[in-house]
C-alpha cells in the first residue's frame, strides 16, 4: 500500500528526520569530505567521466588524462582519438570523448581560457542555466559542479539517492531525477545539501541496497514504505 501524499510542511518534517537519522550513523554533516577543485572545469569533466560507471573507473580514468596531457589546453589539441585511448576505463569513451572536446570549445570561447571558476560569482541560477547548456550535462552532473566545486546551494540526485527517496516515499515510483532533486532543494535546509547528500549516498550503498536491502539494520526503517511493505 502506497502512503497518501504529505503536504509540503509534514514532507519537509519527514526529510529533516530522516536526516537526522542519517547523520547519526555516518556523519557526513558534522564532518563533510572536501571534494572541491581548485578549477571547477576540472570537477565538470570527472562528472562526465562518471556518468554510467563506478567511482573506481572514473577516478582511473580521469587520472590517465590529466597524466599524459596535465592541461586543458594540452586535452584540446589532443584531438578526439588521443582523448578517446585515456578515458577508456571510464567506458562509453567515443561518447564522452567527444563531450569533453566540445565542452573544453564552448568554455575557451565563452570565458577565454579553459576555466570556468568565474562562473560562481554569477549565483546558483545563471550558474546552473550555464552548466545545462553544456553538451552531456545534465542535472545531475550540473548539480555536482555546483555543489561540490563551486560552493554553491545544489542537491545532487544520483541513482542511490533516487532509490531511497523513492523506498522511504518522499517521491512515488519512478520519479524523474529532476523532480526528487527539485524536492530536496525545495524541502531540506541548504546548509544540509552537502553532507545530507553524501550521507543519503553511503546509506543507499551500504544498507538500502538495490538488491538485497538491509532493512532490518537500517535506523531509518521507522520512517520508510518499503520497509514497512516488506521488501521483495
Amino acid at each position: 500500500m502506497t502512503r497518501p501524499a504529505l503536504d509540503s510542511k509534514t514532507l519537509a518534517r519527514r526529510i529533516a528526520e530522516f536526516l537526522d537519522l542519517l547523520e547519526a550513523r555516518w556523519h557526513h554533516e558534522g564532518n563533510p569530505p572536501d571534494l572541491a577543485h581548485p578549477e571547477p572545469l576540472d570537477g565538470l569533466i570527472l562528472t562526465v567521466l562518471s556518468q554510467h560507471t563506478n567511482d573506481r573507473n572514473r577516478d582511473a580514468a580521469f587520472a590517465r588524462l590529466k597524466e599524459r596531457y596535465p592541461a586543458w589546453e594540452e586535452v584540446a589539441a589532443a584531438g578526439y582519438e588521443a582523448v578517446e585511448d585515456a578515458i577508456r576505463p571510464a567506458g562509453l569513451a567515443p561518447t564522452k570523448g567527444k563531450r569533453i572536446l566540445e565542452i573544453l570549445n564552448v568554455v575557451q570561447r565563452d570565458f577565454g581560457r579553459y576555466s570556468i571558476a568565474s562562473l560562481a560569482r554569477r549565483g546558483r541560477d545563471e550558474a546552473r542555466k550555464y552548466l545545462l547548456s553544456l553538451p552531456g550535462v545534465g542535472e545531475k552532473t550540473a548539480a555536482c559542479v555546483l555543489l561540490f566545486d563551486m560552493g554553491l546551494s545544489a542537491f545532487p540526485v544520483d541513482t542511490h539517492i533516487a532509490r531511497v527517496c523513492q523506498r522511504v516515499g518522499f517521491v512515488p515510483q519512478g520519479t524523474p531525477p529532476e523532480d526528487i532533486c527539485a524536492l530536496l532543494e525545495r524541502e531540506v535546509d541548504p546548509a544540509r545539501y552537502l553532507g545530507g547528500h553524501v550521507n543519503i549516498i553511503e546509506h543507499g550503498r551500504s544498507v538500502c541496497k538495490a538488491h538485497k536491502p538491509l532493512c532490518p539494520s537500517c535506523s531509518a526503517a521507522g520512517l520508510c514504505s518499503f520497509a514497512a511493505n516488506g521488501p521483495k
